[in-house]
């Protein structure tokens, strides 16, 4: 049916997972996670601290084999070592668990006990410093960039982003950043730039795969993540001493009245600042072989899609589903190219198997025609038949219908269930369902739905622009920004 994908995102919120040695253990799934305070004195006696980490691909993931990953699973585990330096009796030992938190959970959750540090890119702020102490900074020169993918004009001032696209998330301070950008160019009677969000969900390795695929031509970012990942993205250029912000530090959090964490953790920072460490991780041997999502908007991608758009649209209309997200799963099945053919025997541009062509009774699937109306025909009966029902966004059942047409509708129902069981939201897939989907049977069907939705994303906003030219030809006024399905 589908082939399979190489995923992206890798840990349950909820689970506790102890930090890999040199064999990765069996994960262990903890139901709940219990309460706890106390300095590290507290911790010692329980031999355990526990560490909110978010949940991402930089930070923290889980390998092909569950071995844990990421910029914080590495640094954690030299912050182990420190810990247990003077205990040579191993039942004395204190681990480190991981706890993946999402980001606007990761300070309350340390607040009520659910986990004692917050490894995570947080800055230092005065608004967090009233609720929580920080560690010696781990970075204390962290500066917002202007990143591009490399065939997109260079960009030699912040003057010259003036009347530019750059693609950022919402909630991000990067977003921010632009706006007070904007208040300046605006000051200067230069024109905006046009701040495109990105989908609420999307962590900044996100969007810095759409720019190295094409999908977008500029971002901001952190310095030193872009430099992580030009590790794995080599069409990524960061644009020289051209920064938003400059100077703001990143630490490690604790509870206040921590003073023995505190000074564990001041040391520890101290031998251990971004540049060294981080700066040592060998990302490409984590992720090489990902299938990162390729550039559908580029020339030749553009004329195939061009060509299937009125069917797409066709189709989708007749069995009311939105044809973009169609089109995008035809462009991740087989690039719109009706002349592939898989191993496995499936046909065209959206790879269905002959017997299912025969079933759905559309004509000859080897067509072009036929082929895009079986295709979401069959998406249409798979989400009619498991999800229907379901208390669901139309977005998150064709999520689902995904996962379930890549990875098998019996298997999802079981990754849903035990969703449930752990407190994620069974009825949503980003940053829920598919943590378990990652944990239980590994990256093919994450990363599978996650580059769909970016397709869909990158031809949401080509229709946009094409939606603004037209409308500047015919004098009209402005359009207002696009309308991405975003997940809840």
């Amino acid at each position: 049916m589908a082939s399979l994908r190489y995923g992206m995102l890798l840990a349950v919120c909820g689970w506790v997972l102890a930090l890999p040695s040199a064999a990765a253990p069996p994960l262990k799934l903890q139901t709940q996670i219990q309460v706890h305070m106390g300095d590290l004195d507290m911790m010692q006696q329980r031999r355990i601290v526990r560490v909110l980490v978010p949940y991402s691909k930089t930070f923290y993931f889980l390998s092909a084999d569950t071995t844990q990953r990421g910029m914080m699973a590495d640094l954690m585990l030299a912050l182990e070592k420190q810990l247990n330096q003077h205990h040579t009796n191993p039942a004395d030992k204190i681990r480190l668990v991981f706890i993946p938190t999402a980001r606007d959970r990761l300070i309350p959750e340390l607040l009520a006990g659910r986990g004692d540090i917050i490894a995570a890119d947080l800055t230092i702020t005065p608004q967090r410093q009233a609720l929580v102490d920080f560690s010696t900074p781990l970075a204390s020169q962290v500066h917002e960039v202007v990143v591009r993918h490399r065939h997109a004009p260079a960009v030699r001032s912040l003057t010259a982003l003036a009347g530019k696209t750059v693609f950022v998330n919402p909630t991000s301070s990067y977003y921010q950043s632009l706006e007070q950008l904007n208040r300046m160019l605006k000051q200067q009677r230069h024109p905006p730039v046009e701040i495109q969000p990105a989908p609420g969900n999307f962590e900044p390795e996100d969007v810095l795969e759409m720019l190295n695929a094409g999908l977008v031509d500029y971002s901001v970012t952190d310095r030193y993540l872009a430099l992580f990942w030009q590790q794995i993205f080599a069409d990524i250029v960061i644009e020289p001493q051209l920064f938003l912000r400059q100077d703001r530090q990143i630490a490690l959090a604790m509870r206040k009245h921590s003073p023995l964490l505190k000074a564990q953790l001041d040391l520890f920072c101290d031998r251990h600042k971004i540049g060294s460490t981080f700066g040592n991780i060998q990302l490409k041997k984590y992720l090489k072989s990902t299938q990162w999502v390729k550039n559908a908007t580029r020339h030749a991608e553009m004329q195939k899609f061009i060509q299937v758009r009125d069917l797409f649209h066709k189709y989708g209309n007749q069995y009311g589903i939105d044809w973009l997200l169609m089109v995008a799963q035809g462009y991740q099945e087989s690039r719109l190219d009706q002349r592939v053919r898989s191993k496995a025997g499936a046909i065209g541009v959206m790879q269905v198997m002959p017997a299912t062509g025969r079933e759905l009774n559309v004509g000859d699937i080897r067509q072009l025609e036929p082929n895009i109306n079986a295709g979401i025909k069959y998406i249409r009966f798979m989400m009619d038949r498991y999800y229907a029902n379901e208390p669901m966004t139309h977005l998150d059942k064709l999520l689902f219908t995904f996962a379930a047409y890549n990875a098998g509708p019996r298997r999802i129902a079981l990754l849903r269930k035990e969703a449930a069981r752990i407190g994620l939201d069974r009825n949503v897939w980003f940053n829920n369902v598919e943590r378990v989907a990652a944990a239980r049977i590994g990256r093919e069907t994450v990363q599978y739905v996650s580059n769909i939705y970016k397709y869909y994303v990158a031809y949401s906003l080509i229709q946009q622009q094409t939606r603004l030219r037209q409308r500047a030809l015919q004098a009209e006024a402005p359009a207002g920004p696009v309308v991405i399905q975003s997940p809840r």
